[in-house]
């Protein structure tokens, strides 16, 4: 696996069981996987021979972030590497620009968008919307590298528009989406085309950072939820992904969905599975990358919550173990072994249970008080 962070971690813990031999490339042995796996490689994965030795010897490559370049992993494929997903697929999660093509060449539905090239560009595509006014505001998006929030801009007039070419790549204009609320479609593919969809699920952002997930999405209507299912098997298969696939989605306020992004590995949309799931994201994922058959997505309890448990101003959150546990023993934690920094993701918690209300507020107890936001 090519990354070292809480992803590449969190799916060697699931190969476990399977006897699944496990290497690993980190950037330091200090990242989250690299404490846990015995055979690690430290390198830089944007050096094609680094990425050559590392990958000699094992059957197939995989990923727990984008952004290998997809000239390099065209090389290992021409060595004879399996790599899953594979480059043409995985591109469409590397590039903005190129997934929204792809996108509207299948016919998923969209958000209005185009590349554009500086702020008067930006504030032309804005009044191409139409409506009264200027038609801001817009989201702009760097089409490679962004995420948590990073590389997106909330544009509200061509001087804000500035910032977001500053760096000198291409930029994505987006409409803004008059939107109820995000769901996520996570949806796992194997080489033969065996696949499986979870439930559809409610995604809620707090300062463009994944809060809290509710699995199912609360009072979604089995068509909608049916159609998004749906729309995210169709994109694997015509994207030809291997591995595991979120769509993240927009609910509009008229009752359509939307796509927003795309991600071809675990994601945090799907975390709640490692406890609510018959079978994780992170098994299936490798599963489907070795091609054995696919497990059960159905969920184990009515409702299932994850809150991730953000780095604040209490460093130890260990020590905060001890009222978590005794006042929720069905609680389950999941810390990442990273140093605590405000706004950083060090772990995530799982509830679950057949009252949603008492299954958030203990998600949410559990997250804020391992944060230290919570103290009693």
């Amino acid at each position: 696996m090519v990354g070292g962070g809480q992803l590449a971690r969190m799916t060697h813990e699931a190969g476990i069981p399977l006897g699944i031999r496990f290497r690993l490339l980190s950037d330091t042995p200090q990242d989250s996987a690299a404490q846990v796996v015995s055979d690690v490689v430290i390198g830089d994965y944007r050096d094609l021979d680094t990425l050559r030795a590392f990958a000699r010897g094992c059957d197939v490559i995989t990923f727990d972030h984008e952004h290998v370049p997809t000239e390099h992993l065209r090389a290992l494929e021409a060595d004879g590497i399996p790599v899953r997903p594979g480059p043409d697929a995985l591109v469409h999660a590397q590039d903005k620009g190129v997934m929204r093509a792809k996108l509207d060449a299948i016919g998923a539905p969209c958000p209005r968008h185009r590349i554009v090239a500086d702020p008067a560009d930006a504030a032309a595509f804005a009044a191409e919307g139409g409506g009264e006014g200027d038609g801001f505001p817009i989201i702009l998006k760097t089409v490679r590298g962004g995420y948590d929030g990073k590389g997106v801009w909330f544009v509200r007039s061509r001087d804000e528009a500035r910032d977001a070419f500053l760096a000198g790549v291409p930029v994505l204009a987006e409409e803004k989406v008059d939107f109820v609320r995000e769901l996520a479609a996570n949806v796992v593919r194997s080489p033969h085309g065996q696949a499986v969809a979870y439930p559809v699920v409610e995604s809620r952002q707090v300062d463009g950072v994944c809060d809290t997930v509710i699995a199912p999405a609360p009072d979604l209507s089995a068509e909608l939820a049916g159609q998004a299912q749906e729309l995210a098997l169709r994109i694997a298969r015509e994207l030809d992904v291997v591995g595991h696939l979120a769509v993240e989605l927009f609910e509009t306020r008229d009752g359509r969905i939307l796509v927003n992004e795309l991600a071809m590995r675990p994601h945090n949309s799907g975390h709640w599975t490692q406890d609510g799931a018959v079978t994780s994201q992170f098994a299936n994922h490798l599963r489907a990358v070795l091609d054995l058959p696919l497990g059960d997505p159905r969920p184990r309890a009515r409702w299932t919550v994850m809150a991730n448990v953000l780095g604040g101003d209490y460093p130890d959150m260990y020590q905060a173990y001890l009222h978590c546990m005794a006042r929720d023993p069905q609680l389950k934690i999941h810390m990442y072994g990273k140093d605590v920094k405000p706004g950083r993701k060090v772990g995530h918690v799982n509830t679950h249970g057949d009252d949603l209300d008492d299954v958030l507020e203990r998600a949410a107890h559990a997250a804020g008080y391992l944060r230290g936001t919570i103290v009693e």
